[in-house]
């Protein structure tokens, strides 16, 4: 088996080498970004045959390209019938669409591919790697009806602090994630709640219900909860690691891959999400009913979250520009998978005048 790796130097990327290098998987295609040095190390242990880097640079490999471009073409070239997309941001949109395009597989961590372009994506190509939605599919395994699937949160950076303190919270707070370490936008969209709200709009592409909830679950290890018709509730448990859904995401399942979670040693509890700390949840379920704009809010947030990394606006401008661009946006119909890349200009251009 071969694998196609994008986004290789993130969190999910290196997850994933790991079980490539556990499990015998080839590594056909490394495309990185920036982190050079790393994305060197990865060559030298895996020997792919193509690499892409975002700039051109001096890369010791078979075929280097670079960009977007280079991206695409990748995908075209390379022989994997797997693509794990760990890339960040809007910019995984086009590989997703195209590996699909190629017939392809696609183990997805770019939670943006979906929440802006699900209604145009093959969800049947899909494997998601989300500890929440990998813990969903799993409770999902059966012939049961599911009445209602529940995500979980671990509540971000600022989940204990005093709300009137949050809007004017600083970058170096908002990276202060209470549970672990990740990727800088990842970690704001933690603190903002909007990680989750991207979640549900995923969960409804990707098993067809509209009645999807979080809540807050702090210790981060029950990771999807579904409710049953008949009135049973199932949990998924695992410790938290990225790992696990990366495995059955290549293929790997039945197989030892984690430490089982200690029962003994479990001490958990469910809080609601306030939408008074967490602003950008009061639109969930306006969301539900019109999925398709999440391309307006994905676009308003990294638009907002642009400006908030670089000074020019507190952390609270990064809820009101999304919230404000869904009340100008709402109406808008996403017809086409141009439309969308047309909606998230417009959108960024109007959040630039807030």
């Amino acid at each position: 088996m071969k694998i196609a790796l994008l986004g290789s130097t993130g969190s999910i990327g290196t997850n994933t080498l790991k079980i490539c290098k556990q499990f015998g998987i080839e590594v056909e295609v490394l495309v990185a970004g920036n982190n050079i040095e790393f994305l060197k190390k990865q060559i030298e242990i895996f020997h792919p045959r193509i690499v892409v880097t975002a700039n051109p640079c001096k890369i010791d490999a078979p075929v280097v390209l670079h960009g977007e471009d280079g991206i695409l073409a990748a995908l075209a070239m390379c022989e994997s019938e797997l693509v794990v997309n760990a890339l960040v941001g809007f910019l995984g949109l086009r590989p997703t669409l195209k590996a699909i395009e190629l017939g392809k597989r696609v183990a997805l961590a770019n939670k943006e591919s979906l929440v802006v372009a699900g209604k145009f994506i093959d969800t049947s190509k899909i494997t998601p790697i989300d500890s929440e939605h990998f813990g969903l599919w799993y409770l999902l395994q059966n012939s049961f009806k599911p009445k209602r699937l529940i995500l979980t949160a671990s509540g971000g950076a600022f989940r204990d602090w005093k709300i009137e303190k949050i809007a004017s919270a600083t970058l170096q707070d908002a990276l202060k994630h209470p549970n672990w370490s990740m990727g800088t936008k990842i970690t704001i969209d933690s603190a903002t709640m909007v990680n989750k709200l991207f979640e549900v709009l995923e969960a409804y592409w990707l098993f067809g219900c509209d009645n999807i909830d979080g809540v807050i679950e702090p210790s981060s290890i029950v990771h999807g909860i579904v409710e049953f018709i008949d009135g049973s509730t199932t949990f998924h448990a695992s410790i938290p690691d990225m790992k696990l859904p990366i495995a059955y995401a290549l293929g790997i399942s039945n197989q030892p891959i984690l430490e089982s979670v200690d029962i003994f040693k479990i001490k958990t509890a469910f809080e609601p999400i306030d939408q008074k700390r967490y602003p950008v949840w009061q639109i969930k379920e306006r969301l539900l009913k019109r999925p398709e704009l999440g391309v307006v809010v994905n676009a308003a947030n990294e638009a907002a979250i642009e400006q908030f990394i670089e000074g020019q606006k507190a952390f609270g401008f990064i809820a009101e520009a999304v919230l404000r661009s869904i009340e100008k946006f709402f109406d808008t119909e996403v017809q086409s998978v141009e439309a969308i890349f047309a909606i998230d200009k417009k959108v960024r251009g109007y959040v630039q005048t807030l």
